[in-house]
């Protein structure tokens, strides 16, 4: 029974730093004979890391990673039925007793990788049949997930507590004070430094039926790609480049492989010398494949790491299954689209996308005179993009899966392409703009169907490779087109803000989507800190060493940090 109950709070762990915390331990207490009992071999360790995957997709967990990232852009309106607190951030009124100002969920999951790394030494020590690689391996695994955890705490509220201790004793109380965004930032790098060369190339060859665990579990690419990103918001700009182009080594390497092994793949072809999925493959007049394979199936030859939820039968996205859509047969979910996303593209001279590009058709759909959601809710998109001067041309034919079994990306290659071109961007080197615009363009190239026997580029680089300016405005734009409801567009804006030294940009393109008061709501996006969410109203009682927010001081909850 002592066993039982020890493997139950190892597994779940709780978020240090919270009333929930103290509670939990309160009920079941720890002591050393619990603890030896049950840190003794291979298979403990193994269900601790797989705890650490299964706390990223718990409703919590998951509705926080998406919304974060996105609610706050210009992408997101009001949909249907959308519960008060979801409204509230909408509209940029966003309080500390919002449940979604909570972080508990993000701190259970870095307790968990916590818990692993502090434990896993010893039962290798003990152990003969978990070897040191194994260890390394799944220390890697855990020390990766925590930094990501870390990566969008810091982004979301910018200063937050760290500890790389797990709650494991009723004694700890973890009443520390927030770290600055630099030093968490710093530490994580440090830590992903250690332990990126530990982390597998591989789990199983490309061909497999288990070839998904390749992109649904931390590989050495996944550590490249989070190390890339954050030397990108460091500013590491010579760092950032070299993770990326680890990972587009391997991606050719991959590459050449499956030619050697198979020939070459006829819904796979370079743009310039990197490989990505054609959204027309060789042989075929409709469009669409590379969202479908993307996004539809899942686990692509693109993806570098995203969670896995096709066959969960105990865990469900439900960021996409309820914000989304409400259910697979409803376009109307908590969220919508705007209209200027996708009214009148297949018209032309719209001013986000082209009446070629894919993305259009496969991120945002179209309900009558409203529009949806339809990234992660598509399970298959089809059109024709040629001879193109109305909606009824494209023969756009789409299909439904399942929303709440959508797998999450978190990094893919056009992230990486593009995160290496933002670094030649603010690198600033003589030839830095024109590789830049060549990296952008791939991702443009592949959108639009543009391969190298096909139409003409539908960018043209004399355009923007004058200044820094134009260029970053290709950039963002061009990350806007490709990562639409990935949960990243806020991220994207507020990492130019702190670039700049102002929310100028970040207010110009996220209030895009306001019809009402858009005067006040650019008033208030002025304060440097309002990019940043507030603590959560329960934090700050439970942890009186945290400092709320200044821009959210005034008001219903001012009483909480005097």
């Amino acid at each position: 029974m002592k066993k039982t109950i020890n493997n139950i709070i190892i597994a779940l762990g709780a978020s240090f730093g919270l009333t929930s915390c103290s509670d939990f331990l309160d009920i079941l207490p720890l002591n050393d004979v619990v603890l030896e009992n049950y840190w003794t071999e291979k298979s403990d360790v193994t269900s601790n890391v797989n705890g650490c995957y299964e706390a990223l997709e718990i409703n919590e967990c998951i509705n926080r990673l998406g919304l974060w990232g996105e609610i706050r852009s210009e992408n997101m309106r009001l949909g249907t039925n959308v519960p008060n607190e979801v409204n509230e951030i909408l509209k940029e009124n966003i309080l500390p007793s919002n449940p979604y100002c909570s972080w508990a969920a993000i701190y259970d999951v870095i307790n968990r990788c916590n818990t692993v790394c502090h434990y896993a030494p010893g039962v290798q020590a003990i152990d003969p049949n978990y070897t040191e690689d194994e260890m390394r391996s799944d220390m890697a695994q855990a020390s990766a997930i925590r930094a990501l955890c870390y990566f969008y705490l810091i982004r979301t509220f910018r200063d937050v507590p760290y500890s790389k201790e797990p709650s494991i004793d009723d004694a700890q109380r973890y009443i520390i004070p927030a770290s600055s965004f630099e030093t968490v930032l710093d530490t994580c790098i440090a830590d992903l430094e250690k332990v990126k060369d530990d982390a597998v190339r591989r789990y199983y060859a490309d061909d497999s039926n288990n070839a998904y665990r390749n992109s649904s579990r931390i590989t050495r690419q996944a550590i490249y790609a989070l190390l890339a990103d954050m030397y990108l918001w460091k500013g590491d700009y010579d760092k950032c480049i070299h993770y990326c182009d680890l990972v587009l080594d391997f991606k050719r390497n991959q590459y050449d492989e499956m030619v050697i092994r198979d020939g070459a793949p006829t819904d796979i072809a370079l743009f310039g010398d990197i490989p990505m999925i054609l959204d027309k493959p060789v042989g075929r007049t409709q469009c669409g494949n590379s969202y479908n394979s993307i996004f539809g199936s899942g686990n692509s030859f693109e993806s570098i790491f995203e969670i896995y939820f096709r066959t969960n039968t105990t865990r469900l996205n439900t960021w996409v299954g309820r914000f989304y859509v409400d259910g697979a047969n409803s376009n109307n979910g908590y969220l919508s689209a705007p209209d200027f996303l996708r009214k009148d593209v297949a018209v032309g001279n719209h001013t986000i996308f082209k009446k070629t590009d894919c993305r259009a058709y496969s991120s945002v759909g179209v309900d009558g005179s409203r529009y949806f959601i339809s990234k992660y809710v598509y399970q298959n998109v089809s059109f024709k993009n040629q001879n193109i001067t109305s909606e009824k041309d494209l023969g756009l034919m789409t299909s439904k899966g399942t929303p709440t079994v959508s797998n999450w990306i978190f990094y893919r290659l056009s992230d990486v392409i593009l995160m290496k071109a933002e670094a030649e961007i603010e690198r600033g080197a003589e030839d830095g703009y024109k590789k830049a615009f060549a990296l952008i363009n791939t991702v443009n190239k592949r959108a639009n169907d543009v391969t190298n026997t096909s139409r003409s580029d539908t960018l043209k680089m004399e355009d923007y490779v004058s200044s820094k300016e134009s260029m970053e405005e290709l950039l963002l734009a061009e990350r806007h087109r490709e990562f639409l409801y990935e949960g990243k567009r806020w991220f994207d804006l507020v990492r130019f803000a702190r670039r700049d030294g102002n929310n100028d940009r970040l207010i110009t393109l996220a209030t895009r989507k306001y019809i009402e008061n858009v005067n006040a709501i650019k008033i208030k996006l002025a304060n440097p800190n309002i990019i940043y969410f507030p603590y959560s109203k329960s934090e700050l009682k439970a942890n009186p060493l945290l400092k709320q927010n200044p821009a959210y001081m005034a008001g219903e909850d001012s009483e909480l940090t005097k």
